[in-house]
């Protein structure tokens, strides 16, 4: 079954991009036990590996579409991935909800410039998530521009972790992971010399926000997605760019199941972002990356979803501390 984007998915009250799938139907994880153990503890996740249809029913629930992905890094730890396939015909079977991505080994070139194709033209995916440090290479040097030269022709974006990594945090050494292959700047050239691959910077960049920043507004096909941290720790340049000139380029992403769209959504509300940016963040800046049309004015998250539930309880902390500081 050949993935489609579902009529629902532009009714959603907010498309996250950045969901992980971590285990496949038939048990097998995304990653080595060391790093699914280590990165578990770093973000404090309680629901570790939800399979990929527990997952559509929950973001159904709380009204959210979502991109879900997992990462080859077959060559760089010695462990192939679950089921890319899988996670296609997975997203096909709850299209209202999900869109699948694609990932390739960029140790392996030949064979990734095939299976991007392959991967996009028979199974639907709608663009390819990279992690630069988990999979081990430098995404500047030009040995992997054929991947990106192909990515390009098929009309999908690319998403590539930049700053911290969760993965590895914490073990001698860090698993062998190195950081330095996330520094955003190794993106500029891949987005200068590929003009027409839109590239998404996944998660405030730290410790090169800056420098994601002056990258994605200095070239009209560089995207950020906030995943991976909570908003209330957001570094402030990277509030500022959202709510200036940055704001129609800056995506909703939580890193689930590793950060719950709750939590999530909950630290957004009082962050300070704009009230008329917050919607190009949650929705609309993803409907024009995906081509799913334009946000529909006036925003009107629909009750009972978890957009609604986050505004409630911001408003309900809001009085809290309001009622402390009169006493």
């Amino acid at each position: 079954m050949r993935y489609e984007f579902g009529a629902e998915l532009a009714q959603r009250d907010g498309i996250d991009v950045h969901v992980h799938i971590e285990c496949s139907d038939h048990g097998h994880a995304s990653l080595p036990q060391a790093l699914t153990d280590a990165s578990a503890k770093y973000f404090k996740a309680e629901d570790r590996s939800p399979s990929l249809d527990t997952i559509a029913e929950r973001y159904r629930e709380w009204n959210l579409a979502a991109v879900v992905f997992t990462v080859d890094a077959t060559t760089a730890l010695g462990h192939e991935p679950n089921s890319i396939e899988e996670i296609a015909e997975g997203a096909a079977r709850n299209n209202d909800v999900l869109i699948p991505f694609g990932s390739v080994d960029p140790l392996q070139v030949p064979q990734a410039v095939e299976r991007a194709r392959q991967l996009v033209e028979e199974f639907g995916v709608k663009g390819f998530k990279f992690h630069p440090s988990l999979q081990g290479f430098d995404p500047s040097e030009e040995k992997h521009y054929p991947i990106y030269e192909a990515i390009q022709e098929l009309g999908v974006p690319a998403l590539f972790h930049t700053g911290q990594n969760g993965m590895g945090a914490g073990l001698p050494g860090g698993y062998g992971i190195k950081l330095g292959y996330s520094n955003p700047l190794l993106l500029d050239s891949v987005a200068a010399d590929f003009p027409n691959l839109q590239v998404i910077m996944a998660h405030p960049s730290v410790p090169w926000q800056d420098e994601a920043n002056s990258i994605a507004t200095h070239k009209a096909n560089v995207w950020i997605d906030l995943s991976g941290w909570s908003p209330k720790y957001f570094p402030e340049s990277l509030v500022r760019a959202s709510n200036s000139m940055l704001q129609d380029k800056v995506l909703f992403g939580t890193d689930y199941p590793l950060i719950t769209p709750q939590k999530w959504l909950g630290a957004f509300e009082q962050q300070r972002f704009k009230d008329q940016v917050k919607p190009k963040i949650l929705k609309g800046n993803a409907l024009r990356l995906f081509g799913l049309g334009e946000l529909q004015e006036p925003y009107e998250p629909s009750e009972g979803g978890a957009v609604v539930a986050a505004k409630k309880y911001a408003t309900e902390k809001a009085a809290q501390a309001q009622k402390v500081e009169r006493t």
